[in-house]
């Protein structure tokens, strides 16, 4: 991979608007980064406004930032058996890939949802069912809807690539669909990447089952638990259970590079910039 058509970035706070996240993004010298549009823990909607829409896209063509992924709220599921929850879920989904949409932005990542008690099979028919229908009520959504690969932490699904390959053939808009994959989450999950090899078959695996063709996004956070933990706790490049090879893996392997990195990984610790401590640890891997 050549240092010049690299996209990396993290996670960035919208505090002070929108477009502060963009500008937070370039002061670590990232092209790419992720953020919410409105606050994650709530199911309050927000519209966002013209002057809103034009400061964002006036801001992101200032700044350079080639790929904005945003983050849908935690509080969505759409494999919810309760009706109420489900309701919820889906207006929250909707009114994200409005919002998206709107600002241009490329990516919406989305947890694909918690089965609840209900079974396997049941839960990926009502998350496919769910996203066919939202699609079905705003065909002019431009941004992509990426499903996240989980840590399968309680009843969680979307945590093995035969889930994910199962809901997304369920989906008929094949071209507003993708997946988003997270190395804390499919360690937690099970998949071994931690060397060479290892790393190879789970890409491969990852490859025969649901297809780098499908792949938009990486998640790239260490992992405080141990493979197959089911628990999803990220930690920073290298310091956890996953171990800095396989980060040196994926940042030169071909086959991804033209696909963008963000870091989750925690905050300010210990008086430190972990982003900047992180973000420089995997630009100096290539």
């Amino acid at each position: 991979m050549k240092k010049s058509t690299l996209l990396l970035g993290a996670h960035f706070s919208i505090s002070g608007g929108l477009h502060e996240a963009l500008l937070e993004a370039k002061k670590y010298g990232c092209n790419a980064l992720q953020m919410f549009t409105k606050n994650s823990r709530t199911w309050k909607e927000r519209a966002v406004s013209e002057e809103e829409i034009e400061l964002f896209k006036k801001t992101r063509q200032k700044t350079g930032i080639k790929c904005i992924a945003s983050h849908t709220s935690y509080l969505i599921n759409l494999a919810a058996p309760d009706s109420e929850k489900h309701l919820l879920s889906c207006r929250a989904l909707e009114q994200e890939l409005i919002r998206s949409s709107a600002l241009n932005i490329d990516f919406v990542v989305l947890h694909p949802g918690s089965l609840m008690g209900d079974g396997e099979k049941k839960g990926i028919d009502r998350i496919s069912k769910s996203i066919n229908d939202i699609f079905k009520r705003i065909p002019e959504i431009s941004t992509r809807l990426l499903l996240e690969t989980t840590a399968g932490q309680g009843t969680g699904t979307g945590h093995t690539f035969e889930q994910l390959h199962k809901m997304i053939e369920k989906i008929n808009r094949k071209e507003n669909i993708g997946v988003c994959l997270d190395t804390s989450h499919i360690f937690a999950a099970g998949y071994d990447i931690r060397d060479k090899f290892s790393y190879h078959r789970a890409i491969e695996e990852f490859d025969k089952i649901t297809g780098l063709d499908r792949l938009f996004l990486i998640h790239l956070n260490d992992s405080k638990k141990c493979l197959g933990s089911r628990v999803d706790r990220h930690e920073h490049i290298g310091k956890g259970e996953i171990g800095i090879d396989a980060f040196r893996l994926i940042m030169n392997d071909r086959r991804l590079a033209a696909i963008p990195k963000i870091i989750e990984t925690p905050k300010a610790e210990g008086g430190k910039d972990w982003d900047r401590i992180n973000l420089r640890k995997l630009k100096l891997m290539i």
